[in-house]
């Protein structure tokens, strides 16, 4: 499966020590050593919360009704979970971290939190989080919440991430795993409609990430790592997101015809939403075709990944929400 990548020889584990600074995006006053922020910042707050809005969708979207405190406890799962995962991947990757400007100020690479403390917090909340979902709830989505923290903290971060340049690919089905997980939870089966949810998050993941790993190419390539842009370069990468960007479109609009709940507020919302993805994705498009040097982009076309990076993130939440709304309201729930 892997052969047609180049293989790259993980880094041995270097703890650094420098000044404290949150993860990169945010930029973040630094955390006192003593703070619980640093350990939150293990949790990776940000996808944490995309993680429990897909999962929220997914209790919303099951046509059987679960006990409002069960629903709680699933949502709180969900999310323990996948903080367990992040924090399993801050501590197998803070080698990389350590020497990427949009990492090196992690809790780990900077000397805040141990290694050992970090995995040790990962196996408590994603054994816990597993365990409490199937005592509370279900044990057969306990096995699925439990499988998706694992093939991402695991598979992922220690088997795709370093070997592949489809790290993105098959790691993303890990973040489209909630809203399933949930409708398991409810339902207690899984239909084609949770399905659908899971295909939406999955084929919108190389979008999202490979628009970051255009303007963060260099970053990847000193820490050896082979995302996309890097092993085949920008036009081939954005050539592959625009045909990711049109499945996701087509996956969008398949819903209606599974859900009688969802008519014109998700259909109006989510044209919107996808003729803006597909708008940014050509200016995209067109800032790289007058770059004399594709693969060193210049500033216009790092500003139009930037662009496309941080709409992608309001994207998914436009399209998602725009579901739980109409659904919600063609039920009468929020009159």
């Amino acid at each position: 499966m892997f052969a047609r990548f180049p293989a790259v020889t993980p880094m041995k584990p270097k703890p650094m020590s420098s000044p404290v600074i949150p993860d990169a995006a945010a930029r973040e006053t630094p955390a006192a050593p003593d703070s619980l922020r640093p350990y939150v910042t293990l949790l990776k707050p940000r996808i944490m919360g995309l993680v429990v809005f897909t999962g929220l969708l997914g209790i919303v979207m099951a046509p059987d009704a679960i006990h409002p405190v069960l629903g709680i406890v699933v949502i709180l799962c969900i999310a323990a979970s996948a903080g367990g995962a992040a924090a399993m991947n801050m501590w197998y990757d803070r080698d990389i971290d350590a020497v990427m400007e949009r990492t090196k100020h992690r809790p780990i690479p900077s000397g805040v939190v141990p290694a050992s403390s970090a995995l040790a917090m990962a196996v408590v909340l994603i054994g816990g989080s597993a365990a409490m979902l199937g005592l509370y709830v279900s044990w057969s989505a306990a096995g699925l919440l439990l499988f998706s923290a694992l093939f991402y903290g695991w598979f992922y971060t220690m088997v795709l991430k370093r070997r592949t340049a489809q790290n993105i690919v098959i790691g993303g089905a890990a973040g489209a795993f909630p809203p399933v997980i949930a409708w398991l939870a409810v339902t207690g089966d899984i239909t084609l409609f949770p399905l659908v949810l899971f295909a939406i998050v999955f084929l919108w993941t190389p979008i999202h990430f490979w628009a970051l790993a255009i303007y963060c190419k260099d970053d990847y390539a000193l820490a050896n790592v082979p995302m996309y842009p890097n092993v085949y370069g920008n036009r081939r990468t954005v050539r592959a997101m625009t045909a990711y960007g049109i499945a996701t479109v087509v996956a969008t609009l398949i819903p209606p015809l599974l859900a009688p709940s969802l008519g014109v507020i998700y259909l109006g919302l989510a044209i919107l939403a996808n003729a803006h993805l597909l708008r940014l994705t050509a200016r995209l498009w067109r800032a790289m075709a007058q770059d004399a040097t594709p693969d060193h982009p210049a500033p216009a076309t790092i500003h139009a990944a930037r662009k496309l990076f941080l709409f992608t993130i309001s994207y998914l939440f436009i399209v998602l929400f725009a579901m739980m709304l109409d659904h919600q309201l063609a039920l009468g729930a929020w009159i």
